[in-house]
């Protein structure tokens, strides 16, 4: 093992769906492994049994176990948050609990503990009501829900601490996930593993707004990816934000039919099933393609991973979640 390898890297977030893929690629890299999760999203199914792994039960807002999982942390991979943007018009105080005073407070304590990476989950949702497509870094619009803003709020936190503290901390603005883990059930789970449930259980399926819009939909192996990425220049890069996606639209039409396709050529009953139009909803975007100019140039990051034999592999798994 390296030396570098072997301080344990945290972690936020470990149980969830991309905390824990996270956390599956460090362990297979060698490395020592901290996860800190309250498992109010996340899934205890979702954290490995290994000799390397640790995990703390517990939130990002509270001090005594940022503590107990930053100590001798020298990458904090950051990815705990309550998503979902119509969570955050539901219930906006939570959102910010979470997103804000929670980020917040793991972030203030990195610093202190002069980590050498931060590295921190953002969100295209920031880019608001922009008008530039594809989505630039540098151009933002009007947040357009609670969640947005709580993404950008983290984003400002952070780059002040870079400034005034010297946290290395860098950010990625996820362009809409996609991956196995994704948890279908509930009112706020994401279009890929709600229409595949419902497509299995013969339930139609309902798109919001229309199959118009468009999302630039990336495996999580490319966020992964830009995780490591990042950790490893968060000194050079500190204070930056990045976008991470594929640099492609897929309208929501598109991906539907993608998903319906997929499933009945595996022998699902669903080949002629027409998605339900849906009101659309409050603070949803219509467009969003990322830029991937920046992240190339500064980052170098590529994406490893495209959408459809992902989305492939995904639906011809067991449980194709």
């Amino acid at each position: 093992m390296r030396p570098e390898q072997r301080a344990p890297v945290l972690v936020t977030g470990a149980a969830g769906f991309i905390g824990s893929h996270l956390v599956a690629a460090l362990l297979a890299d060698g490395r020592r492994v901290v996860g800190l999760d309250d498992l109010s999203t996340g899934r205890r199914e979702n954290l490995p049994d290994h000799e390397h792994f640790r995990f703390v039960e517990g939130s990002i807002g509270d001090e005594d176990a940022v503590r107990d999982t930053l100590a001798g942390v020298r990458i904090v991979l950051h990815q705990a948050a309550l998503g979902s943007v119509p969570r955050s018009v539901a219930h906006p105080e939570a959102t910010f609990a979470a997103n804000v005073t929670g980020f917040g407070v793991l972030a203030i304590a990195a610093a202190r503990a002069e980590v050498d990476a931060f590295v921190y989950a953002s969100s295209s949702s920031v880019y608001g009501d922009s008008p530039v497509l594809p989505r630039r870094e540098a151009e933002l619009g009007r947040a357009l829900s609670p969640y947005a803003a709580s993404k950008r709020m983290g984003e400002l936190w952070a780059q002040a601490l870079a400034a005034s503290h010297g946290l290395p901390a860098v950010g990625l603005r996820y362009f809409n996930v996609v991956g196995p883990r994704q948890r279908p059930d509930g009112p706020y789970a994401t279009v890929l593993p709600r229409w595949i449930r419902e497509l299995r259980q013969g339930v139609q399926p309902v798109i919001y707004g229309g199959g118009h819009r468009t999302r630039d939909y990336t495996p999580v192996a490319n966020v992964v990816h830009a995780n490591l990425l990042a950790a490893a220049r968060a000194r050079t890069l500190a204070g930056e934000v990045f976008n991470v996606g594929l640099g492609r639209g897929t309208s929501l039409g598109e991906l539907f039919a993608l998903v319906r396709d997929g499933l009945a050529a595996r022998g699902v009953p669903c080949a002629h099933v027409v998605p339900d139009d849906g009101p659309e909803r409050a603070g949803d975007l219509v467009h969003g393609v990322a830029d991937l100019t920046l992240a190339r140039d500064r980052l170098g990051y590529a994406p490893v991973r495209d959408l459809e034999p992902a989305l492939d592999e995904l639906l011809g798994s067991p449980q194709g979640l």
